[in-house]
């Protein structure tokens, strides 16, 4: 009887044993063979030059999976003020950047001034407003600009508006919004007379025209900053994500949808 129980204690003991063995294989796996993921907070304007570059930069490095987080970069900043677990941030503006930068969440040496762009003002195709200039803004009903507080294009804007001695004279007539795009998507779709957007944006939509260009000196530089987060978990592949963003090819995809080359 004793020998009974010896062996059936014995067969328990390897079958756990077993199941160890096989739960701990199962848990090695992903490590062993899983892509590492990065996730990169970025301004919305940079959408479908970014999508491009990480269709080339998956191609040549099959274990990194590359994660977007588009939005206005004011609102991307405060959520990784708060903690939002991101690797890489790419603004529309360098206040927001230095922000992180103070916090000491982004380190000067990880970051650059990559590329830049240009504040124009656009209306519908079909537009019969008589709009051929910034000064004609007056002729509007309604005016598109990003939210200034949260998106650094509505920031360019309300400068250029206020340099030009506009702002309080069509105050009353801006529309805000989000971020850039949803300007672009009012002045596509006639729910405003103009909007002021990145020239890349307005380079990609076939249902708007470009009426003018903003003067350089009638708001801040418009200037694409790139960063890496403190203390990250995959710092290695973050930063082969970082220097990819500075490679000639890439630089080439930035300037195909029309930002400018700063490097």
């Amino acid at each position: 009887m004793k020998k009974t129980y010896l062996m059936i204690f014995l067969m328990m003991m390897l079958v756990m044993a077993g199941a160890g063995c096989s739960s701990d294989e199962t848990e090695m796996k992903p490590q062993a063979g899983g892509k590492v993921e990065l996730t990169v907070s970025a301004a919305v304007s940079l959408q479908d030059a970014l999508n491009d570059i990480k269709k080339s930069f998956e191609k040549e490095n099959a274990n990194v999976e590359v994660h977007y987080n588009f939005g206005a970069s004011g609102a991307l900043q405060q959520q990784i003020s708060q903690g939002a677990p991101v690797d890489l941030f790419f603004s529309a503006a360098e206040d927001e950047f230095d922000k992180l930068i103070e916090e000491d969440l982004i380190e000067e040496k990880n970051g650059i001034d990559l590329v830049g762009n240009d504040l124009v003002l656009v209306v519908p195709k079909d537009s019969k407003k008589g709009i051929g200039s910034l000064e004609d803004l007056t002729k509007a009903d309604k005016i598109s600009i990003g939210t200034p507080e949260s998106v650094p294009a509505g920031q360019y804007a309300k400068q250029t508006l206020e340099n030009m001695n506009l702002f309080k004279e069509v105050e009353d007539r801006l529309v805000y919004a989000k971020d850039v795009r949803q300007v672009l998507t009012y002045v596509e779709t006639g729910n405003v007379d103009a909007g002021l957007v990145y020239k890349t944006d307005a380079l990609n939509s076939s249902k708007v025209e470009i009426i003018a260009t903003a003067q350089g000196d009638l708001h801040d530089p418009i200037i694409y900053p790139v960063g890496m987060i403190n203390n990250l978990d995959h710092a290695k592949e973050a930063k082969l994500f970082y220097d990819y963003l500075q490679t000639e090819a890439s630089m080439k995809i930035f300037e195909k949808y029309g930002f400018k080359n700063l490097k």
